[in-house]
């Protein structure tokens, strides 16, 4: 597991040898924090667009052409742009890629991205899946942007989803299901988004009152029906722990729990949870929409399932050390808001 040829998920020193090497370049200065455990941060670039309908370019295309047959105007965000609930976006990524054939990618919306419900999927040239980057890809990245409960403010420079790097083929080292928690002693169990809530500014941290955004919820008898077309953020019934070898991800759509969703930001680095990052305790919390039809939950029901792969070699740093928003964590909102009193 610690060979430098081994299957498995990239650390952010090997990141950032790619970087070195240019096999991941920018067209502004990599930001000094911008290489996390076991993934890197993408970054906004200048312009973003308008489209009335999703789309994938397929093999014989790439995004710009198909760009021209789906958009309606064009955003210029090296001034900030409102980009509004309910509507589609592609927008450009600084970072380009020119990678080895033997490392492929894939992209993943930040926690804090989910936590505000706003549905990102990461694009390149020819693809025909979102998200998964193939080995040997040399091009532009793009990112597409779908608010669905609140109107967000986005520059040039914010971070919306992130790339984990992979060699070969990692073997799936475990599967482990993850359960709501909906017995709280302070009575607050989750919080369901406010329909009519004003905009939330993506680079501004603790600086909107949640009570503006955000109605608290309390389950009785352990229960709490999900509405459909409602975004709830709950958390994880138990502690999770993700070694210092491993990386995971939560799969975001699981039939078999239930007609909801969980989830948009799958990834967690090495160290979350762990005693060596002095992190023992941090819950996982959960993005919930419920799907068609309304959904009874009950406390400690399976609503997830977390997937860890081997890392190819141990990190030179794990999550949370110099700081962070979600280590140690228990119910809590994204890191735009102010604490709860």
């Amino acid at each position: 597991m610690t060979d430098a040829h081994a299957a498995g998920i990239l650390p952010c020193q090997t990141i950032e040898e790619l970087i070195a090497e240019e096999a991941i370049t920018s067209a502004t200065p990599f930001d000094v924090d911008q290489v996390q455990p076991a993934s890197l941060d993408l970054r906004l670039g200048a312009r973003a667009w308008r489209i009335r309908a999703s789309f994938l370019p397929g093999l014989s295309r790439r995004v710009p052409e198909r760009l021209k047959d789906v958009a309606m105007h064009e955003l210029d965000l090296t001034k900030g742009a409102v980009l509004e609930k309910g509507c589609v976006y592609i927008a450009e990524i600084q970072e380009r890629l020119a990678l080895p054939m033997t490392v492929s990618a894939r992209g993943n919306p930040k926690s804090s991205t989910g936590r505000v419900d706003v549905f990102v999927r990461l694009l390149t040239d020819h693809s025909r899946a979102f998200d998964d980057v193939d080995a040997g890809y040399t091009g532009p990245l793009y990112i597409e942007i779908a608010p669905q409960t609140f109107s967000v403010l986005v520059r040039a420079g914010t971070r919306l989803n992130q790339l984990r790097l992979k060699r070969g083929e990692p073997a799936k080292l475990a599967t482990r299901s993850v359960g709501v928690d909906l017995l709280s002693e302070t009575g607050i169990v989750g919080f369901r988004g406010r329909r009519h809530a004003g905009v939330v500014d993506l680079d501004h941290e603790d600086g909107h009152d949640p009570r503006d955004f955000w109605e608290p919820l309390e389950a009785r008898r352990g229960e709490l029906l999900l509405d459909p077309g409602e975004f709830y953020i709950l958390a994880s019934k138990d502690d999770i722990e993700i070694p210092v070898l491993e990386a995971a991800e939560m799969t975001p759509i699981d039939p078999s729990v239930g007609e909801f969703r969980v989830h948009y930001a799958g990834f967690f680095d090495p160290g979350f949870g762990t005693e060596e990052a002095a992190a023992v305790g941090s819950k996982g919390v959960l993005e919930v929409r419920s799907h068609e039809t309304p959904f009874l939950l009950e406390d400690g029901q399976t609503v997830a399932r977390l997937v860890y792969e081997p890392l190819t070699a141990r990190p030179a740093r794990l999550y949370g050390e110099g700081g962070s928003h979600y280590q140690r964590q228990g119910l809590k909102l994204s890191k735009h808001f102010k604490a709860w009193r």
